[in-house]
């Protein structure tokens, strides 16, 4: 099975280096931009069926990449990290290495813990692997913290320690074989 792996493209809130977790944002011009550049790059492969997260930001990528050439999918376990009370606040005051520490898992000011998500992206990963055959081709559209947890989990990357890795842009994509 391939699994290719896109964050959603910019939004006004990205731009401006708020975190918006969970506030449903659409993208902006350059986001729609970058969709549209991404499309052309993935214009030639054979998707079977596109999983996205519900906020309108992944849907609206998911439509700018795909259209209605596959049937589109939300699914509430690829939606972003609840950031709690860091929601609509400055990027700077998120610390990765407190909240993607492994065993630490913490959730403070409501942040959802990494457990969590690696868990509920867990959970996705194993029923398209019981849903599909080896042959489909899943394009998932989700947002940074998913991303990362999906991609920990189709590495098989051991669990432990901080899990923040490297940064993810949007609009960026990776292929996985799985």
């Amino acid at each position: 099975m391939k699994i290719i792996l896109v964050r959603h493209g910019q939004t006004e809130d990205n731009y401006n280096g708020i975190m918006q977790g969970r506030i449903n944002n659409l993208m902006n011009d350059t986001g729609r931009r970058q969709c549209e550049r991404l499309r052309n790059k993935l214009m030639d492969k054979k998707i079977d069926y596109c999983y996205m997260s519900p906020l309108a930001r992944c849907v609206e990528t998911a439509f700018i990449l795909i259209g209605d050439r596959v049937e589109m999918i939300k699914d509430d376990r690829l939606i972003e990290r609840d950031l709690g009370k860091l929601e609509g606040k400055k990027r700077e005051l998120y610390d990765s290495s407190k909240y993607w520490n492994y065993e630490l898992d913490s959730e403070d000011l409501g942040v959802e813990s990494v457990k969590h998500i690696i868990s509920r992206c867990e959970d996705f990963l194993n029923y398209i692997k019981s849903k599909y055959d080896k042959h489909a081709c899943i394009l998932i559209v989700t947002h940074s913290a998913p991303y990362r947890a999906l991609k920990i989990l189709l590495q098989n990357k051991k669990l432990t320690g901080n899990l923040f890795g490297t940064s993810v842009e949007n609009a960026d994509f990776e292929e996985f074989e799985i």
